[in-house]
């Protein structure tokens, strides 16, 4: 087999075999075949498409390009979340408890942030003493005693994605729909969860501005779910403004814990209520979304949930105490309120300019390097909808340093539109995909 005839066959529309894909995949990650002509195959592909098959069978050669996680020694049905990314995403951090306290095992492997999306990772260590480095054994043996457990995800996960997606960020071939279904469900199919809930981010904040796009992303991977004998639900849900008020990693775990204690977002309630509804039913938990949501909020009533996240934090070397004492964890030397100059209906919020503020603030990553300052960021005061009078409060920025709070101040107004006419409201779960 060449590579040279693979390019040319895909060049020309055709669909791979199963072994093409296999050769070019393995062949690649072992360093067998260069750079140059992997990049003219994606660069094939991103023209010419991939079919259902070939998009399987690629999940699959990148999956099985390293270890895969046997999660067969943790006792029940392991149900793993993950979401595209976007403002203010906290979800793991509350959804994880409430799951795990309605009797589902969640085991799950995170990544840390890069630019202004956050990691799981980053914000969980907001408690002292926090870690995910986890061993396997110590991994399931968490699960299997208190029902969750967090690991950083290890170099030898679909090894083969970690390599093509570093080629496809500098040849401008990461917008194929195959291509990121196949990125994404490689690395969740290798983390051994047998049912997956993907929560797929549309809007300003989101990898996928346009809600069709985010739909084809959804319906592609619930496929590759499906054709691995997975039991896949993805839902669409809105990140044309932050998810909830927060954006930041201490400010978010903040957040997280008083959505546990009854008091959380509206529409990061409804989000968590939505995943965990689909999680509980695919666990075998409970057979409708209405059953499933009672569930749930039972244990954030009856403090469960709460008490799981204390668990989880205490079992990963985390100072448990942070979860019940939330004003405990870091803050920021000042906190500067943005003043609306206008009165009006806010009519949009320009949900990465939020995410890029946050990251001016120190609260991301502009390189892999670059060191987080878990304490700032920005809670909003107001969202889109809401009615404000000329000086009333839009955003607090919460900060360690005037000249960053000075130009994140100044970016964050830009990204509030003021208008006089009050928005429709649009939905804030746009389809569930089954």
């Amino acid at each position: 087999m060449r590579m040279y005839d693979i390019i040319m066959k895909k060049r020309n529309g055709e669909e791979l075999t199963k072994e093409e894909i296999r050769f070019f995949v393995e062949g690649y990650t072992n360093g067998e075949i260069p750079d140059y002509q992997v990049s003219a195959l994606m660069m094939a592909i991103y023209f010419q498409k991939m079919t259902e098959k070939e998009t399987y069978e690629l999940t699959m050669a990148m999956a099985e390009s390293g270890d895969r996680l046997d999660l067969s020694a943790i006792h029940g049905i392991k149900v793993d979340k993950h979401s595209t990314g976007g403002v203010g995403d906290k979800t793991s951090l509350a959804l994880t408890p409430m799951v795990a306290a309605c009797g589902i095992p969640v085991a799950k492997m995170s990544g840390r942030g890069l630019g202004h999306t956050g990691g799981t990772i980053d914000k969980l260590e907001s408690f002292p003493g926090f870690t995910t480095a986890l061993t396997t054994e110590q991994f399931i043996e968490n699960v299997n005693k208190i029902g969750i457990a967090i690991m950083g995800q290890t170099a030898d996960l679909a090894p083969a994605d970690k390599k093509l997606y570093a080629l496809r960020d500098v040849t401008a071939t990461v917008d194929n729909m195959s291509l990121i279904a196949s990125s994404i469900m490689s690395k969740k199919l290798a983390a051994g969860a047998d049912a997956i809930v993907l929560d797929v981010k549309t809007g300003s904040g989101a990898f996928m501005k346009k809600e069709e796009d985010a739909r084809a992303l959804a319906e592609e991977m619930v496929k590759i779910g499906k054709n691995a004998g997975r039991k896949t639900i993805a839902v669409i849900s809105d990140m044309d403004q932050p998810l909830g008020f927060a954006v930041g990693n201490a400010l978010e775990v903040k957040e997280a814990i008083e959505t546990l204690n009854g008091k959380g977002p509206e529409d990061f309630v409804e989000l968590c209520m939505t995943l965990g509804s689909r999680m509980l039913i695919a666990g075998g938990k409970a057979n409708t979304p209405e059953e499933a949501e009672e569930m749930l909020k039972n244990v954030i009533q009856d403090g469960s949930a709460l008490k799981k996240l204390a668990e989880f934090v205490e079992a990963q070397g985390g100072d448990e105490s942070f979860v019940y004492h939330p004003e405990r964890l870091p803050e920021t030397s000042s906190r500067r309120e943005l003043l609306s100059d206008k009165e009006g209906y806010i009519s949009r919020i320009v949900c990465d300019e939020v995410g890029i503020c946050s990251l001016i603030l120190g609260g991301g990553r502009e390189t892999k390097e670059s060191k987080i300052d878990l304490s700032v960021g920005i809670v909003l005061q107001k969202k889109v909808g809401d009615y404000v009078k000329k000086g009333d409060i839009l955003a607090v920025i919460h900060a360690n340093n005037e000249d960053k709070a000075e130009e994140a101040a100044c970016r964050l107004l830009k990204a509030y539109s003021i208008t006089d006419t009050k928005p429709e409201k649009l939905p804030f779960i746009k389809a569930i995909i089954q």
